[in-house]
């Protein structure tokens, strides 16, 4: 492991309390300025990025994010720099490399993940954290500017944005003759973004050669493989790092750019969208998150696979393609899976209207039953208190996600799975008692499983209920400084 020198830059170290503020008040002013002149190029930003207050809210967001045990081509993780190195020592290091102009990111580490339920694995990469506190710091200084420019109708990795709310979109405007629906898919999003048409998306707002040098440099950084070579990156971002998503977006909101141009100048008014309507002519609206995306058309099905063409060309421009495979046109009846949901339109039991119900899809009921399965292993466990609490906060998760859709019928059957798959564990590993004395020890005499203080979460007891579609109402985490301002 490499460790790193003391540096003297008698500069004081903030708190993290007082280091808060001052990001946030800095975010609030570079958020309003990009939202006063579309326009506006930051020219000044580079020594933002090496402010003692945004590397110490850096660390703390790499400190205690869930890869924070993760190390990189440096064998380094976040412990190691707290108990070996020190975090301001470490930070000091960090800082006099960005001012002295001598920072180069590393190579990212490789990790192969199985993708679910397909037998492929999508890349991952994992910097350093050297590397992962500097790209903190600059999504900090990057973000506050471009949230002014994204569209409402991208979700995936943007603050106090959710799934839930593409999923309402979604809902909105099925039930308001949007029927026909673009569910796409793009190949290899994060591998094959351009960085060149990636790099001038992100010059239209960012005039500090520093900082594009910065970005740049992470886009260029290589990836050490898990056989040990390394290869160079010519295109994308590596899904791992924490800048990748925002540069994700920017490259792909160049989707949303067109739709928002095309909706603003053909169909913003009543009166055009009554006249498309009688020159037969769709009406159309994206619902992005992340690379994943639909498109909801009301109109015909020729009208959708007409979109499907000028979609593709519009990522063309990005370096990006739709899956042939994947890419597909579907009626709201027929129905289709997005973010884990079925959404689908069917008949109300007991009436003859239609309605578009949300709800988990069977993929995502598959993956958390074998989830289940593979916690309630007889041997997985070592006693039936953590196997609770593991199994808790799994369902528990689970049901939370899920709980803005109807749902109930689902939440029941995976609470009896539940019960049965804890109760056999119990039999097996305690196979010298006997089902009384099981229920005595471990149910009170009930059916509740308890041990130790910790009873078998029941999914059932889940309120499900309509998420609120919150529409353009979603406010920045820099909006409310803005208005208090």
């Amino acid at each position: 492991m490499s460790g790193e020198t003391a540096v003297n830059t008698g500069v004081p170290w903030p708190g993290l309390y007082s280091a808060e503020q001052r990001v946030l008040k800095i975010q609030t002013k570079l958020h309003r300025w990009a939202g006063e002149d579309p326009q506006r190029r930051f020219c000044d930003l580079f020594n933002l990025v090496a402010d003692p207050a945004f590397l110490r809210v850096a660390w703390d967001r790499v400190r205690h994010n869930t890869g924070a045990r993760s190390a990189g081509v440096d064998g380094m993780s976040a412990r190691y720099v707290e108990q070996t190195v020190g975090v301001e020592v470490f930070l000091a290091g960090i800082r006099e490399r960005l001012r002295a102009g001598t920072f180069r990111p590393r190579p990212v580490r490789e990790r192969m993940i199985p993708k679910p339920g397909s037998g492929k694995y999508r890349r991952l990469g994992i910097p350093t954290v050297r590397d992962r506190i500097v790209q903190a710091a600059l999504k900090s200084v990057l973000e506050p500017i471009f949230e002014q420019d994204f569209r409402p109708c991208s979700y995936g990795f943007r603050p106090r944005r959710r799934a839930q709310d593409a999923i309402a979109e979604i809902h909105y405007f099925g039930s308001r003759s949007y029927e026909w629906v673009l569910e796409a898919d793009i190949k290899a999003c994060f591998d094959e973004i351009s960085h060149s048409a990636l790099m001038g998306r992100v010059r239209t707002r960012i005039g500090d050669k520093s900082v594009l040098a910065l970005v740049k440099s992470f886009l260029k950084a290589g990836i050490l493989t898990e056989l040990g070579s390394e290869e160079h990156s010519r295109a994308g971002t590596p899904q791992g790092g924490i800048l990748s998503p925002l540069l994700a977006n920017i490259a792909l909101s160049v989707l949303d750019d067109f739709a928002c141009t095309v909706w603003h100048n053909t169909m913003a008014t009543p009166s055009q969208r009554a006249h498309r309507r009688q020159t037969g002519r769709p009406k159309w609206r994206p619902v992005r998150y992340a690379d994943d995306f639909v498109i909801m058309v009301a109109g015909t099905e020729a009208h959708a696979r007409q979109l499907r063409q000028q979609v593709a060309e519009v990522l063309s421009t990005m370096g990006l393609r739709l899956s042939e495979e994947k890419t597909r046109v579907v009626h709201l009846d027929e129905g289709f899976d997005f973010l884990g949901f079925r959404i689908q339109r069917h008949r109300k039991r007991g009436t003859q209207k239609r309605h578009v119900y949300t709800y988990p899809s069977r993929a995502s009921v598959q993956r958390i039953v074998a989830k289940i399965r593979a916690l309630t292993h007889r041997t997985a466990q070592p006693n039936l208190r953590i196997l609770l609490g593991r199994l808790n906060s799994l369902v528990g998760g689970w049901c939370n996600y899920f709980k803005y859709g109807v749902s109930k019928k689902v939440f029941s059957y995976l609470r009896s799975f539940m019960w049965q798959r804890v109760a056999q564990w119990i039999r097996k590993r305690c196979q010298h008692l006997g089902w009384k004395t099981i229920r005595n020890r471990y149910m009170n005499g009930g059916w509740e499983i308890t041990s130790q203080g910790v009873t078998l979460f029941n999914p059932a007891s889940v309120t499900v209920r309509r998420y609120r579609y919150r529409a353009q109402r979603i406010p920045t985490p820099w909006s409310h400084a803005t208005h208090a301002a």
